[in-house]
C-alpha cells in the first residue's frame, strides 16, 4: 500500500508529500523529518513572510484607486465576490418556486427583513458613535497642527510685506545713474524671492500633514460603516427576493395573466358581433403572452464563478484546436527532414506574434463569417445544445478560442517534432525487419515513443494559452475573467481593487490546477511505466 501511495502521489506531481507517507510507514524518521522541514516548512514559512510583507507593503502604497488591500480585505472581497454569486443563484431559484415552495421562502425572507430592522438602527447608531468619536480624537489630532500652520502663515505674511515695502523704499531712493545699487537691488530681489518660494512650500509641507492626517480613516469607523454596508446590501437582497417571491415571479405572472384570459374568455361568449374581433385579438394577445412567461428565465448577471467556467471552456477549445494542428505537423516535421526545414521559416515568423495582435485578426475574420450572432445557423446551433447552451458562445468566444489555439500551438509542435525525431533507430529497424507498414510503425511505435515529449510540449501549451486567454477576453469584451477584470478596473467602487487582486489568485490557482492535471497525463505515459502499477 505504501508503494501505492507514493507511486500515486509522483503521478500528481505532489512529491513534496511523499516524506509524510515514508514517516508514517516508520521509514528512516530522521531523514524523512529532514525532508518535510526541506519541502513543506520552509515553503509554509516563506508564505507567511510574503503574507506579513503584504501586510506592510499594502499600508505604504497608495495609488488613485486606494491603498494597495492587504490580505485581509482580500479575502473579504473574494467572499463578497462568492457571496453575490449565492445570491444570484437563490434570486434565480426563487423565479421559478411555485406554491408552497415559494410561501415557505417569502414568509422566511419577511422574517428576515423585520429582524434586519432593529439590526439596521443598532448598526446605524455605533456608525454615529464612531463618527463622533472619530471626529472629536481628529480635532484633537489637527488642532495644535492647524494652529501652528496658521501662526507661521501669519508670520510669513507679515515678513513678506515687511520685505516688499523696504525693497520699495530702497528702489525709491536710488538714483538713475546709480549702476551698482541697482544690481544690488536685483540681488535683494532675487533673495526675497527665493524666501518667498521657501515659505510656501514649508507652509505647502504642514498643509499636506495636516491632509494625510485628516485622510487617515479610523478603524471603528471603517468597521461600523462596513458593518453598515453589509446590512444594507442585505437589505436589497432580501427586497429583490421578495420580488422574484411576488409580483416578479414567474408562475405568478402566468397566473395572474390566465386569469385575465379567463375574463376575456368570458367576455368573448358574451359579447355581441361589434365586439367579439377585438375580444379575440386579446385573447390571442393573452395566450402568446402567457407562453413568452412560461419560457421566460432569470436574467442572472454573469458571476465570477460563471465566468471562470466560461474561461475554462474557451481555453480548452482553443487548446484543442491547436492541439489539432500541432500534434500532425510536429510528427510530419518529425518524420521528414523536408517538411521540417519548409515549416521553419512559418515557425520563425508568427511564433513570436502577440495575442495582441492575432486577436484583433481573429476577429475580423470571425466576425466575417458570422456578422450576425443572432441568425447564424453555427450560433444557433450552438446555443441550442445542452451543455454549452449556458455559455452563449459568440464571434468574441469563437475569436478568443482561436487566438489561443495560435499563440499555444508552437510548443506542442516542436516537442512533438523532438520526440518524433528522437524515436530509438532499433525500434525502427525491428518494424522494418518485421516489415510493418506505415502506419503501423506511426501508431505502434513512433507515437508510443514520442508521448512523453508531446504531452510536455502540451502542458507547456495549456499553460501559455491560459495565460494569452485572459488578455484576449479582455480586449474582446467576451465573458469571463478577463472581462470580469476589465470592468472591475473601469467600476472605479472602492473594492474593485481588493477584487481585481482576487483575480489574481484565481488565475493562479486554475492555472496550477491545469498544469497537475497535464502532469497527472504526462506521468502516466512515462517511459518507466510506474503510475501502470496502481
Amino acid at each position: 500500500m505504501k508503494y501505492k501511495i507514493i507511486k500515486a502521489i509522483d503521478v500528481a506531481g505532489l512529491n513534496f508529500l511523499t516524506p509524510v507517507v515514508r514517516l508514517c510507514y516508520g521509514e528512516d524518521p530522521q531523514k524523512q523529518l529532514t525532508e518535510i522541514g526541506q519541502f513543506i516548512v520552509v515553503p509554509t514559512i516563506a508564505v507567511v513572510v510574503a503574507l506579513g510583507g503584504w501586510f506592510v507593503v499594502s499600508e505604504k502604497i497608495q495609488t488613485k484607486s486606494g491603498k494597495l488591500p492587504n490580505p485581509t480585505e482580500t479575502y473579504a472581497s473574494a467572499s463578497a465576490i462568492w457571496r453575490f454569486h449565492d445570491r444570484e443563484t437563490d434570486k434565480m431559484a426563487a423565479f421559478d418556486l411555485t406554491a408552497e415552495d415559494r410561501d415557505q421562502s417569502l414568509a422566511a425572507v419577511d422574517q428576515r427583513l423585520e429582524e434586519l430592522q432593529s439590526i439596521e438602527a443598532e448598526t446605524n447608531k455605533v456608525v454615529d458613535e464612531a463618527k463622533a468619536e472619530a471626529s472629536a480624537s481628529m480635532s484633537e489630532l489637527v488642532a495644535p497642527l492647524q494652529a501652528e500652520f496658521d501662526e507661521l502663515s501669519a508670520v510669513y505674511k507679515a515678513e513678506q510685506k515687511k520685505r516688499e515695502t523696504d525693497l520699495r523704499l530702497l528702489a525709491d531712493k536710488l538714483s538713475v545713474a546709480d549702476k551698482t545699487a541697482k544690481q544690488a537691488l536685483v540681488a535683494d530681489v532675487r533673495e526675497h524671492r527665493k524666501k518667498l518660494t521657501l515659505e510656501k512650500e514649508t507652509l505647502r509641507e504642514k498643509k499636506a500633514a495636516i491632509s494625510t492626517l485628516r485622510d487617515n480613516k479610523d478603524p471603528r469607523v471603517i468597521a461600523a460603516l462596513v458593518a453598515q454596508t453589509a446590512i444594507a446590501e442585505e437589505r436589497q437582497y432580501l427586497g429583490k427576493m421578495r420580488d422574484q417571491l411576488t409580483s416578479a415571479n414567474r408562475a405568478e405572472k402566468v397566473g395572474k395573466e390566465t386569469g385575465k384570459l379567463e375574463s376575456l374568455r368570458e367576455e368573448l361568449f358574451a359579447a355581441g358581433p361589434d365586439k367579439v374581433y377585438a375580444v379575440a385579438t386579446k385573447i390571442v394577445r393573452s395566450e402568446d403572452r402567457i407562453a413568452k412567461l412560461g419560457e421566460s428565465e432569470y436574467a442572472q448577471p454573469k458571476t465570477l464563478p460563471y465566468q471562470i467556467k466560461r474561461s475554462g471552456l474557451c481555453v480548452f477549445c482553443g487548446f484543442f484546436i491547436g492541439s489539432a494542428i500541432a500534434i500532425p505537423l510536429g510528427v510530419l516535421c518529425g518524420l521528414s527532414k523536408t517538411f521540417m526545414a519548409a515549416m521553419t521559416p512559418f515557425i520563425a515568423l508568427f511564433k513570436p506574434v502577440s495575442p495582441i495582435v492575432w486577436l484583433p485578426v481573429a476577429l475580423i475574420i470571425v466576425g466575417g463569417f458570422i456578422p450576425d450572432p443572432d441568425k447564424h445557423w453555427f450560433t444557433q446551433w450552438m446555443w441550442e445544445l445542452p451543455f454549452l447552451d449556458v455559455y452563449k458562445i459568440n464571434p468574441a468566444f469563437i475569436a478568443s478560442a482561436f487566438t489561443v489555439a495560435l499563440c499555444s500551438l508552437w510548443a506542442t509542435m516542436t516537442n512533438t517534432a523532438l520526440g518524433v525525431a528522437s524515436v530509438d533507430k532499433d525500434h525502427i529497424n525491428v518494424a522494418r525487419v518485421l516489415r510493418l507498414g506505415f502506419w503501423d510503425r506511426l501508431f505502434k511505435i513512433v507515437l508510443p515513443s514520442a508521448l512523453p515529449l508531446v504531452f510536455a510540449g502540451l502542458r507547456i501549451s495549456l499553460g501559455v494559452g491560459w495565460m494569452v486567454l485572459i488578455a484576449a477576453e479582455l480586449l474582446s469584451s467576451s465573458e469571463g475573467i478577463g472581462k470580469f477584470v476589465w470592468d472591475q478596473f473601469n467600476n472605479g467602487a472602492s473594492d474593485s481593487f481588493a477584487k481585481m487582486v482576487v483575480v489574481v489568485f484565481v488565475v493562479g490557482a486554475i492555472g496550477l490546477i491545469l498544469d497537475r492535471i497535464m502532469i497527472v497525463l504526462q506521468r502516466l505515459v512515462s517511459y518507466d511505466g510506474a503510475p501502470t502499477a496502481i
